[in-house]
């Protein structure tokens, strides 16, 4: 069997040479994710066996097993799965684009950027019942110009001819660090319910999840992971230097503002409908380069599963291990982040 398979899209104007084994891999991950997906629909403060599951998938099962599956779980395990890729496809993009292994949405401040533009979206058009006075739709749209605006600043003031990795980690935390306060402000200033429920929402939940919710992240992420994968080949080339990728022909800054759109387009998306979850897209890249190499066709889809997986097991952890408290998946997520995050600030020589 040949090492290497040539994956060609759109009548070859997409190709990529992917490794064999990688596509194995990535298979796997995609069959555990299936299994966890399954597994986290059975469980929670009332398990229904899996052939249950199975039969509701398929329109059979009970009016009350239908409920549960269909209304309060599927919603959230969905979100959980859509979000958890977003964020880890992003990260995987910002370690590339940067050529920093410690760069990652939340470690930079787009996500931060994100939960500042929804919590002040919230407290604008909440009224006095805490209810929206604007279409939620508006969401995604408020989270993706935060996260644009704080990825530009980063950006920005981490240019000197050229971006220094330490700059860029040192100048995104201290931006992380104001956007967390211009937030703790926000919610000061708001009613007390609204700070209250912001503070859950930070740090990172998919509880109250909804199909309207579903309906509008779903083909949001699916959208702009496809335009990811067809710009894999920029990130690809960008990673050899700048000079051997401008003599190559690629248009550099061109390509940078592009895959900074979509790193925002998916944070801002995913921090909209499950909040400030955290060291996902800082793990999953990291994990998925030890599974499949450094190659970013695959490791693009290796993330994104990786990170998928990662706060599905969270939210799993969180509404079962503590019945009948639910905890924030986001916690879960930054206790294994960022004693993780340390271990890589260890290993990282050249931050």
């Amino acid at each position: 069997m040949k090492k290497y398979k040539n994956l060609r899209l759109g009548k070859g104007a997409i190709s990529y040479l992917i490794e064999v084994k990688s596509l194995t891999k990535i298979g796997i991950l995609a069959i555990i994710a299936v299994l966890l997906f399954i597994i986290s629909t059975c469980l929670g403060d009332m398990n229904i066996s899996p052939w249950t599951v199975l039969k509701v998938f398929f329109g059979g099962g009970e009016y009350l097993d239908r409920l549960i599956v269909i209304d309060f779980r599927l919603p959230r395990i969905i979100v959980s799965l859509i979000v958890g890729m977003a964020l880890a496809a992003a990260g995987a993009i910002l370690q590339g684009m940067i050529r920093n292994p410690l760069a990652s949405p939340d470690v930079i401040g787009i996500s931060g950027g994100a939960s500042t533009a929804v919590v002040a979206f919230l407290a604008i058009f909440s009224d006095a019942n805490n209810a929206l006075t604007v279409s939620v739709e508006w969401l995604p749209v408020a989270a993706f110009l935060g996260s644009t605006f704080v990825a530009f600043l980063v950006y920005v003031l981490a240019w000197r001819n050229g971006i220094s990795p330490i700059r860029l980690v040192l100048i995104g935390i201290g931006i992380s660090t104001l956007m967390q306060a211009f937030t703790t402000l926000l919610m000061i200033l708001g009613p007390i319910y609204q700070a209250s429920q912001a503070n859950i929402w930070i740090t990172g939940t998919v509880n109250g999840s909804t199909w309207k919710n579903v309906w509008i992240v779903l083909p949001w992420t699916v959208v702009l992971l496809i335009f990811a994968f067809v710009a894999a080949r920029n990130i690809s080339i960008q990673e050899l230097g700048e000079d051997i990728a401008v003599g190559a022909g690629s248009t550099i800054q061109k390509n940078r503002l592009l895959l900074l759109m979509l790193t925002t387009g998916l944070v801002g998306g995913a921090v909209a409908f499950a909040g400030g979850i955290g060291f996902v897209g800082l793990m999953a890249p990291h994990m998925a380069r030890r599974l499949v190499g450094s190659s970013f066709g695959v490791l693009l889809a290796a993330s994104a599963f990786i990170g998928g997986i990662l706060v599905m097991i969270a939210d799993l952890i969180g509404r079962t291990l503590f019945i009948p408290l639910e905890v924030p998946a986001g916690v879960f997520t930054a206790a294994i982040g960022a004693p993780y995050f340390i271990y890589l600030l260890f290993r990282t020589k050249n931050a």
